[in-house]
């Protein structure tokens, strides 16, 4: 028997990194076909635990700040949006957020946002928010587990994420999951 040469072996590791990454590629792909593979189904682990620990100054001119026992003290149940006035998703959400003010109160936090940038977005339209917090390092964002903006978390009374969406939010979404669970918190 024959050992193989160190020359070989070096070969042979780019061919079957290539295979590994071909298999994991081929098994995404059918798990798509088949309905059991969501691209936005992240941080489902947050659900039902505590919210992180975090305080945030307000947005000037455009509203008051917010921290951990403000939002768990409301008494109601609360959205928490992270948006920033240079996320196009974030400019497509709006029209939603400002319709579903109206059923449920929305937290903003400007994430990596300069505050007269956040300030003029929110205030464009008219603001859907009742409270916005700055967070200009991104530092809440990453207590939160936010991957990117924006991204909508329904916090229940009490300080529990009940729910969390990695996307720009809409109408139909909002009825169909977040509405049924502001109604079991009451």
């Amino acid at each position: 028997m024959t050992i193989p040469s160190r020359r070989r072996l070096l070969m042979a590791l780019p061919v079957a990194g290539a295979g590994a990454l071909g298999l994991g590629c081929w098994k995404i792909l059918s798990s798509m076909e088949e309905g059991g593979f969501d691209p936005r189904a992240i941080r489902t682990e947050a659900m039902r635990h505590p919210l992180p620990d975090f305080s945030l100054g307000g947005l000037p001119g455009a509203g008051e700040g917010f921290d951990t026992r403000t939002l768990s003290r409301t008494g109601e149940p609360v959205l928490v949006n992270f948006f920033a006035s240079w996320c196009i998703p974030c400019v497509a959400e709006m029209d939603a957020l400002r319709k579903i003010a109206r059923f449920l109160p929305i937290w903003g936090i400007a994430y990596k946002d300069r505050p007269e940038d956040a300030r003029r977005f929110v205030l464009r339209d008219g603001s859907p928010y009742r409270r916005i917090g700055l967070d200009p390092d991104g530092m809440t964002a990453i207590e939160w587990g936010v991957t990117g903006v924006p991204e909508s978390f329904l916090v229940l009374p009490g300080g529990h994420i009940a729910w969390h969406a990695s996307a720009a939010l809409d109408a139909r979404q909002f009825e169909e999951k977040v509405l049924p669970l502001t109604r079991e918190a009451k």
